[in-house]
């Protein structure tokens, strides 16, 4: 071997080696602060068995998910359930989490989804959700009043809507997701989506038409 290629060797070594440093350096660097990091680098850093970056995960996540769960389950028990279950996935397959298929927020709402359809499709005896204690203060006890029958009677519309159409309107109207993200996240197309969140709106106006005010309103404009 001449000295030009031993030279060569000897520059590809060193620069490997500063490029593992550096990797090592950041991963130390990134584990003193994860609450800054992207979902990609945590779970990166979960993949490596770090059980703090996938508290951290979890808490940025997990109360979103439950929102999502319960607005399409309402029910509290089987919502905090699904949320689990999801972010348990995380953690036992974290081995073979693939970078760059997909966000972490659009796979999260895909499984918590799923799921809920599984629950929503399986025979149960459906239970009366206890109604939240309104806060004591009688100066506005009449609006929250007001607040809350509107918020039980959508509730109660959404809840007999088809599962596609519910769980398009829950992303749409409280995740405030596009339409392309709603449809990576169903696996369905953009069409699609569309004529689900049409039928549903339809559905809707239908069930509201007797209330009247301002939820109807809401869907009356689309």
């Amino acid at each position: 071997m001449g000295l030009p290629s031993m030279k060569k060797d000897l520059d590809a070594d060193e620069a490997q080696k500063a490029a593992d440093a550096r990797k090592a350096e950041i991963v130390k660097a990134k584990s003193l602060n994860l609450s800054t990091l992207p979902d990609e680098d945590l779970l990166e850093l979960i993949r490596q068995d770090n059980e703090t970056a996938f508290r951290t995960l979890v808490d940025r996540h997990v109360d979103r998910g439950y929102a999502v769960a319960y607005r399409i389950l309402r029910n509290a028990s089987d919502a905090e359930d699904v949320v689990q279950d999801a972010f348990l996935q995380v953690w036992t397959r974290r081995a073979v989490w693939q970078a760059g298929r997909a966000r972490f927020s659009t796979w999260l709402y895909r499984v918590i989804s799923n799921r809920c359809i599984d629950l929503l499709r399986r025979p149960r005896i459906e239970t009366m959700e206890t109604l939240p204690e309104l806060e004591d203060d009688r100066s506005d006890q009449m609006q929250s009043l007001a607040r809350q029958e509107a918020s039980d009677l959508l509730q109660e519309a959404m809840g007999k809507l088809p599962d596609q159409q519910r769980i398009a309107l829950v992303f749409s109207y409280t995740e405030n997701l596009s339409n392309g993200e709603i449809a990576e996240i169903m696996e369905t197309s953009i069409s699609a989506v569309e004529a689900l969140l049409k039928r549903g709106r339809q559905k809707l106006r239908h069930l509201l038409r007797n209330t009247g005010g301002e939820i109807l309103s809401t869907f009356t404009k689309y």
